[in-house]
């Protein structure tokens, strides 16, 4: 399922024309990866920039995720780095694949 409609009126390319994986980089115009940057800078911007300079990044004062006691703080955020390293590596191996075989996610049908 892809969205239905244009992806690009000027270039009369459809969302259904645009093919899955790192094919897809090539296939959508410059204007377009252009709105997808400018998009998520406006995203990182707006929420409050003097905070990365004043605060501790990422303590929103929300505990329920983190704790109040300094140990169990440092074991949960140990493990959101982890987890974060784990996931980029999964990403990275399902761009090599895609890169191989032309399909991130293999094929199932064997």
């Amino acid at each position: 399922g892809k969205f239905p409609g244009y992806l690009s009126y000027s270039a009369n390319l459809k969302f259904a024309d645009v093919p899955n994986g790192l094919a897809a980089i090539s296939k959508v115009p410059a204007l377009g990866w252009a709105q997808v940057v400018a998009y998520a800078g406006f995203c990182e911007l707006s929420a409050g920039s003097d905070d990365w300079k004043t605060g501790t990044p990422g303590d929103y004062g929300f505990k329920v995720l983190t704790s109040s006691d300094p140990a169990e703080k440092e074991k949960k955020l140990c493990a959101e780095l982890a987890n974060g390293r784990l996931a980029m590596m999964a990403t990275i191996g399902m761009f090599f694949q895609d890169g191989l075989t032309g399909s991130a996610w293999g094929d199932w049908a064997l």
